[in-house]
C-alpha cells in the first residue's frame, strides 16, 4: 500500500513538473509571424545587403574621422 501511494505521488509530481515545463516553453518560444507579402517596391536581399554594407562603411569612416579629429585636437 505504501509503494502504491509513493508511485501515485511520484506520478502526480511528474505531471505537475511537465505542465510547468510546457508553460515555460510556450512562454519563451518566439511568436510565429507570417511573412509580409512580397511587393514590387520591397528591397531584395541583395539590395538589403548592399545597404547594410554601405551603412557599415559610412559608420567606420565617420569613426575614423572622429578619431583623427581627436588626435589632432589633443596634440599641442
Amino acid at each position: 500500500m505504501r509503494a502504491l501511494f509513493s508511485l501515485v505521488g511520484l506520478l502526480v509530481v511528474v505531471a505537475i513538473v511537465a505542465m510547468i515545463a510546457k508553460k515555460q516553453v510556450q512562454a519563451v518560444a518566439p511568436a510565429i509571424v507570417p511573412p509580409a507579402p512580397a511587393t514590387a517596391d520591397a528591397p531584395t536581399v541583395q539590395e538589403q545587403s548592399r545597404a547594410a554594407q554601405q551603412k557599415v562603411l559610412q559608420d567606420v569612416n565617420h569613426a575614423l574621422e572622429q578619431g583623427a579629429a581627436r588626435t589632432s585636437d589633443s596634440q599641442p
